[in-house]
């Protein structure tokens, strides 16, 4: 559908201006295209004005044939029904525009839209085409509101945000002094631990051994190092020997005068519980550290280190000063060792007294000290004649071991032969003893077997206190274990008479006396054991036994010690009848 205007006036454009507005309100064009179109025309048409002359205003509605789609409005100024403009121009389109339309227009589908040519009214129809303007306006109004509204949100937005960040600034600088601060504690307890392991281990190696030279040599192998580039002992005792420098340092002087750490340096060292002193004169550029080695009354010596790479921390001055007391402990404790021990191996040569020869009765003897331990223990053997002819062998056992246990077996064999001269049976001889050890030592125990020879008896008589049974071999190889029921240990709360008890002994047979050392282990107890010893016992032949005692002593210990830990003393005394040979003064065998 197409309408057509001659705008040649004022009045002809504001007609066609009301027209274009009404026509593209009937098609239901929205009010800002509408606005839009109708202000793009009107500017057009005040251009044509200005040039002059006739201009035709075109309005084309276009329908497409296809239902459902939009269709379109067009607008066209150019020049008038001539063919020309005001300058003679040719007869083209100089201006045009075009919207979409959503509905079809029912009102005017025959003839332009209605535009009123009286006076008034015409200029209320011109003032109602600005009602689209007017709209248009409040909208923008509406939506201006809705910007500052928005814009408001947003700065408010905004300040949300700069605060949110401002926040997770902070909070990733507290984040992150925290990692800080875990990852110094970490550290921190990293080193702690350690130093609580090295500590540990050092101080688990420094008290394994009982020997004071060994304990000195291997505290620098512990240090350096870690903790020191090198250690020089100033041991108080062995101070004539060459150890380290043969000049003492000052402040180790000063160490061992005042019991306290010293440090010398050209500068305070900040170790706590150490005095600073001057720089060593013999190397001023060299830090020291001199810290006391204590016992339980004195110091023992100084031990005087230099530092590692780095200087020590506090912590490690701290650590350093306790593995030097807990090594002064570890050297004080090996040095009493080492002295009871020489007294006790001097206690225990003395007791290993000659054992008695008579043509009748030969003697070997066998003691082997514990392998752990003060090595010296409460196990004895002797041997000695009574008044009356008779020969008594005694194997005994205190309980414990070191000095204590010495001096007690050296009191109970002095007393035994004391009984002896009286005369008496082995029964009564070890009932003897029991009430001596009871009244004696009233917490120490013993066991003990007693064997008497006559040489006017073909038998022997012995008896026994909680103590392993002899073992007997005849002549013609036979063993058998005199497994009477023994006296109850000597020493205990308990009032007994030990009785006595006799075997058969031809010429040619051999009882050995022994101790629990000998045939008893922790995982299989002492009846395995005691079987050994009488197949030993039993595959000796007849003739070495007469002539070579001593060595089936050897042959008969050396395989039942070789799955044994050492951890008891070992005593082993065979009696041969018949032999004519000369024993030999035994000697304590070490280890």
């Amino acid at each position: 559908m197409t309408h057509t205007w001659q705008i040649t006036t004022v009045d002809d454009a504001a007609r066609a201006r009301i027209a274009a507005a009404r026509l593209a309100a009937a098609h239901g064009v929205s009010t800002v295209e509408r606005t839009r179109l109708v202000t793009a025309l009107s500017a057009q048409l005040r251009q044509c004005l200005v040039k002059g002359g006739c201009w035709r205003l075109t309005l084309r509605t276009t329908v497409p044939p296809t239902a459902g789609r939009a269709g379109r409005l067009t607008v066209t100024v150019d020049a008038g029904a001539n063919g020309a403009g005001p300058n003679g121009a040719e007869n083209r389109p100089s201006w045009q525009a075009s919207v979409g339309v959503p509905e079809p227009c029912h009102d005017n589908d025959a003839g332009a839209p209605r535009v009123p040519r009286d006076r008034t009214a015409f200029a209320y129809a011109l003032l109602s085409a600005d009602d689209d303007t007017s709209r248009v306006l409040d909208q923008l109004t509406e939506q201006e509101r809705l910007v500052a509204f928005h814009r408001e949100e947003l700065h408010q937005t905004n300040q949300g945000v700069l605060a949110l960040h401002a926040e997770l600034d902070a909070a990733g600088r507290v984040q992150r002094e925290l990692f800080g601060a875990e990852r110094k504690a970490r550290t921190e307890a990293e080193s702690a631990r350690r130093r609580l392991t090295f500590l540990a281990d050092a101080s688990a190696a420094l008290t394994a051994s009982l020997n004071h030279e060994e304990i000195l040599n291997r505290l620098p192998r512990l240090l350096v190092p870690d903790y020191a580039r090198s250690v020089d002992v100033w041991l108080f005792a062995d101070d004539t020997k060459a150890r380290g420098h043969a000049a003492h340092r000052a402040a180790a002087v000063a160490a061992a005068r005042t019991g306290r750490p010293q440090y010398a340096a050209d500068r305070p060292s900040g170790l706590p519980g150490v005095d600073d002193q001057p720089p060593s004169a013999l190397n001023p550029e060299q830090p020291l550290l001199c810290i006391p080695l204590p016992s339980r009354h004195t110091p023992l010596g100084v031990v005087t280190l230099t530092p590692p790479r780095e200087r020590w921390s506090a912590d490690d001055a701290v650590m350093l000063v306790e593995l030097a007391r807990r090594a002064g402990i570890a050297i004080d404790h090996a040095q009493r060792f080492e002295h009871n021990r020489d007294i006790a191996e001097t206690l225990q040569r003395a007791l290993l007294t000659d054992l008695p020869t008579t043509p009748e009765l030969s003697l070997a003897a066998r003691y082997l000290p514990a392998t752990h331990g003060l090595n010296i223990g409460g196990d004895w053997y002797d041997a000695f004649r009574q008044p009356d002819g008779g020969l008594v062998a005694v194997v005994g056992d205190v309980t414990g071991h070191g000095l204590h246990a010495a001096v007690m077996m050296s009191q109970l064999r002095t007393a035994l032969r004391a009984y002896a001269v009286d005369g008496g049976t082995p029964g009564r001889l070890l009932t003897r003893l029991h009430v001596f050890l009871h009244h004696l030592q009233p917490d120490l125990y013993a066991t003990a077997v007693i064997a008497r020879f006559h040489p006017d008896e073909t038998t022997v008589t012995w008896a026994a206190a909680g103590h392993p049974p002899p073992v007997l071999r005849t002549p013609d190889g036979d063993v058998r274990v005199l497994d009477a029921r023994p006296g109850a240990m000597l020493g205990i709360p308990l009032h007994q008479e030990i009785q006595d008890h006799t075997a058969q002994l031809p010429p040619g047979s051999t009882l050995a006396l022994y101790t629990d050392g000998l045939v008893e282990r922790r995982a299989l107890g002492i009846d395995p054991g005691i079987r050994r010893l009488a197949e030993a016992l039993s595959g000796e032949r007849a003739a070495d036994l007469h002539h070579d005692l001593e060595g089936a002593a050897d042959r008969i210990l050396d395989p039942m010690l070789r799955d044994s830990q050492r951890d008891d003393d070992v005593c082993l005394l065979l009696c041969h009848v018949g032999g004519s040979a000369k024993p030999r003064i035994p000697e304590q065998t070490s280890a």
